[in-house]
């Protein structure tokens, strides 16, 4: 399991819908990127967050645009004019990420686009396991493109990393965010989802997919630990919430319940 890495050659322009100013831009292989940038917001959790979240999607079979690691030199966006992009390349300078641009992709409407159980129970279930905040009514996070669903920025999963107090407890939690959650109205089949996907992703997987999380990335101000220390600590979070998905499912489906 490995990730491309580029070099971004051209600001294209910012996305100011993102909170954290992200932004589309060129790398060195001619394509565009969404790149989420070190220097914003939650700066290199918000990163980790959107590696696992995006990874750990992919491989329990939903569709997730290509991440790349992208990085950034001191001349990347030099001729920009805003001086608050200014800043935010320059606190950005080393790796970054970047999702394949979908182009021409529109944004999913629950209201109005036809989503079926199934695919809402799975999506409900994915997000409840990354303890995700961010597919609601207001931003759904979802794209349609060439006639299929397509999940996108997962950079606020993981949420217990802002803290970091007890990784232990925070991967037993129930999710309460779930009653938020924009398909959860149509996820009449969670139960079924937890089965589905426990089968299709193991331990060893989610090991993998965090021993992607570049050195750098994991270099705090806010903690003393090791990188190879905090990369434990991940693994460790996401097997336990996988054995113990029951906590989060009957959440879900309770949060379903007071719903309809």
């Amino acid at each position: 399991m490995e990730l491309r890495r580029q070099i971004l050659t051209r600001y294209v322009t910012p996305l100011r819908e993102g909170g954290s100013l992200p932004a589309l831009a060129e790398a060195d292989d001619g394509f565009d990127y969404v790149v989420k940038f070190r220097g914003a917001g939650h700066g290199k959790k918000a990163l980790i967050a959107e590696l696992i979240g995006g990874e750990v999607a992919r491989a329990l079979g939903f569709k997730v645009p290509e991440l790349v690691f992208l990085d950034i030199d001191e001349d990347f966006g030099r001729t920009e004019a805003d001086e608050e992009i200014q800043d935010l390349l320059k606190s950005s300078r080393g790796l970054n990420i970047g999702l394949h641009y979908l182009s021409g992709a529109f944004t999913v409407d629950p209201y109005v686009n036809e989503i079926d159980a199934d695919t809402a129970s799975r999506i409900v279930w994915l997000d409840s396991f990354l303890t995700n905040v961010d597919r609601t009514v207001r931003n759904t996070n979802m794209l349609r493109w060439h006639g299929e669903l397509w999940l996108i920025d997962h950079g606020a999963s993981l949420y217990f990393h802002h803290s970091w107090s007890d990784v232990d407890k925070a991967s037993l939690t129930p999710f309460a965010y779930i009653r938020d959650h924009a398909l959860l109205p149509r996820a009449s089949r969670i139960a079924e989802a937890d089965h589905a996907l426990r089968q299709r992703i193991t331990p060893r997987t989610l090991q993998k997919i965090v021993d992607l999380i570049p050195d750098e990335w994991l270099e705090w101000d806010d903690s003393d630990l090791s990188p190879r220390e905090l990369r434990s600590a991940y693994s460790r979070f996401l097997v336990q919430r996988l054995a113990n998905s029951n906590i989060f499912v009957k959440e879900a489906i309770d949060a379903r319940q007071r719903l309809i």
